[in-house]
């Protein structure tokens, strides 16, 4: 929601592209200022603003505030414009009240427009980046999609061991993040290999990096090895495949350590970790994400928050036969996976596990006493950032 949205006087809608963007102005009773593509450079954008800034106070609306839209808030933030975007839900549901089905740059720049100037409630306000914040986005990002690349690099490798020796899968395929396995998988990739190298060559392998389970582990790989003697058609194939996922496996598992470890040094910097870290059961990952999806953006009541979030429930009815209050299934899905799972952590904490028991004894199932927990956590977390106050637990009266 844009505070002085009534001393705006041009609402400047852009459409924002890869190569360039497209812009629409209109003044407060709606009359067009400008309706041209906006090339994606510093001084072209410069240019519009300062000629619009002739008319008066400028609101710029986009309708993607980062990666291909950073430049131009960037720009007008340095101009000292007011900023802010339009969800791109919100944006498609105004679009279904115009006429006409196109999906134009255009088209689209002057709903953006129109929405900034009719119904501000729907726009959501951008201040000016922190660089802390605006490091961990972009780290975070990255860290993402290691995530991604690690899951389906392991769900590769624990495929190809089970066409080729499920037996040896079983023993391998749960100890994949942990380096010395990996290092064997590197090293005698296929059961023969394994057979030929002896107990005692992988023993002394697995000892340099797995000390405390090489024994067990070296008895269930042999163990393994004896449950099958016939060689599956591709197990060649799978001996010049499997190693080169192990070692990708190990390095995005290298990667995604020195990335937490610089994540971990900028939230640590950040003026807010003292009051984040002593929340219980919220770590380096949550308050990164804490920081990136909350620090910045204006919420009026910790319920605001919550929506946010997609945490709140949401009531359906429809006359007699459908009734209940069911999960969002909307909301900042970020946000919303970070508190789950600091949630699920919290129930170690004995405050959040009294709670989340309460809740099963009302007959909520896990993941909705979860959620509600989550929910609880959310009105904390605001009521902390709100007045900068560390954690307190609430300790029982007495009886």
């Amino acid at each position: 929601m844009i505070s002085n949205h009534e001393e705006v006087d041009v609402f400047l809608g852009v459409d924002v592209g890869k190569g360039e963007h497209h812009a629409v102005a209109l003044d407060r009773t709606g009359q067009k200022l400008y309706d041209k593509a906006l090339p994606n450079d510093e001084t072209k954008m410069r240019a519009v603003i300062d000629t619009l800034a002739r008319h008066g106070k400028i609101l710029f609306v986009v309708d993607q505030p980062a990666t291909i839209g950073a430049l131009p808030v960037a720009v007008a933030q340095a101009c000292g414009v007011t900023v802010a975007y339009l969800p791109g839900l919100a944006m498609r549901r105004i679009a279904d009240l115009h006429p006409g089905e196109a999906k134009t740059d255009a088209r689209d720049a002057a709903i953006i427009a129109e929405a900034a100037r009719t119904m501000p409630h729907t726009l959501r306000s951008i201040e000016v980046a922190d660089e802390q914040v605006a490091e961990l986005s972009m780290l975070c990002g990255f860290d993402d999609d290691l995530a991604k690349q690690v899951t389906a690099t392991s769900n590769r490798l624990r495929g190809l061991l089970t066409q080729i020796h499920p037996g040896l899968e079983r023993v391998l395929g749960p100890r994949l993040d942990h380096r010395a396995v990996l290092d064997l998988i590197r090293t005698w990739p296929t059961p023969a290999a394994l057979r030929a190298a002896g107990r005692k060559r992988v023993a002394a392998r697995l000892k340099k990096q797995a000390p405390r389970m090489y024994d067990r582990l070296t008895a269930e790989i042999f163990e393994a090895l004896e449950a099958q003697t016939v060689v599956v058609i591709g197990t060649n194939a799978a001996a010049v495949v499997l190693p080169q996922l192990a070692g990708m496996l190990a390095d995005l598992r290298t990667s995604r350590d020195a990335l937490h470890a610089q994540v971990e040094a900028i939230v640590e910097a950040h003026p807010l970790h003292p009051v984040l870290n002593s929340i219980p059961a919220v770590g380096i990952r949550t308050e990164a994400r804490i920081l990136t999806e909350v620090v910045g953006k204006d919420f009026p009541t910790a319920g605001h928050l919550a929506s946010y979030a997609g945490l709140s429930p949401v009531t359906w009815r429809s006359g007699s036969s459908i009734r209940g209050d069911h999960s969002s299934r909307r909301g900042n899905k970020i946000l919303k996976r970070a508190l789950f799972l600091s949630s699920f952590a919290a129930l170690k904490d004995p405050l959040s596990r009294a709670y989340y028991d309460r809740k099963r004894a009302e007959g909520k199932k896990h993941n909705q006493a979860l959620i509600a927990l989550a929910r609880r956590r959310c009105d904390v977390i605001y009521a902390m950032l709100r007045d900068g106050t560390l954690y307190e637990a609430k300790i029982p009266l007495a009886a």
